[in-house]
Formats: C-alpha cells, structure tokens, sequence
C-alpha cells in the first residue's frame, strides 16, 4: 500500500457551543488540516496521485472556511465547528473528488499546535450536508 499526505491552512473564527448551551468567546485559529490518501498501486506515472490534483481538491474545501466564521456555514449552523466535525466535513466533501482507485485513509484538522482531531480509516460513514 501506497500513501501520500498534504497540508494545507486556513484562518476561520468559531464559537463552540457548551454544554449547558452557552456559547464560548468568538475566537480565530490558524487551522492546518493534513489528508491522507492511499492505493494499492501507483498510476502510469508512478504516483499514487498528483499531489497538485489533492492539494488543488483539498484547497477547495478549506476555501469555505477561509476568513469566514464557520457558524456561516449550513453545516456548522447544524454541527459545532469542533475540530473533530471539520475534520469530517472536510472528509464527507473530499472523498467523492478522489480517483476511482485511491482510498481516503484521513482528515487530521489541528486548531492550535499540540491539538489535533482526525477523521476516516472506517469512520466514514455518511452525513447530510
């Protein structure tokens, strides 16, 4: 098995609902957010895939959360924009856009260093966005 990984970032505030349904202080991180990708043969050109093709597919879906407060989004207005849930999302989002024979193995979203969520490798069962 074959696996490649990217990073890119993003900007984005978020407010966390609590669990007494408070909300904690709007507030901005500087999210990294890494995937994963594998397969169990590389392409005619020796690439599992380009990773232009995933960074460029990846970048797509950070560009929402991009300067943008992430209880803007529909998704966000129904999930709390954890790290945990856009690790997911971007998960949901990404996967569908990959090559017929590579695998999504991971979402890893990181907030702040040292604090990281990840998503996938048998977790990626479908949410409505």
């Amino acid at each position: 098995m074959f696996t490649i990984s990217i990073e890119t970032h993003f900007s984005a505030s978020h407010q966390l609902a609590l669990p007494d349904g408070s909300k904690e202080p709007l507030h901005d991180h500087n999210w990294a957010v890494t995937a994963d990708v594998s397969s169990k043969r590389l392409d005619n050109m020796g690439f599992v895939m380009d990773f232009r093709r995933l960074k460029s597919a990846v970048d797509k879906i950070a560009a929402e959360f991009d300067n943008n407060q992430l209880e803007k989004i529909d998704y966000f207005q129904r999930h709390n924009s954890s790290a945990e849930n856009i690790a997911k999302y971007i998960y949901q989002k990404l996967k569908s856009s990959l090559p017929k024979d590579v695998k999504l193995l991971s979402i890893s979203v990181v907030e702040e260093p040292g604090c990281r969520a990840k998503f996938g490798n048998g977790q990626e069962k479908s949410v409505p966005f």
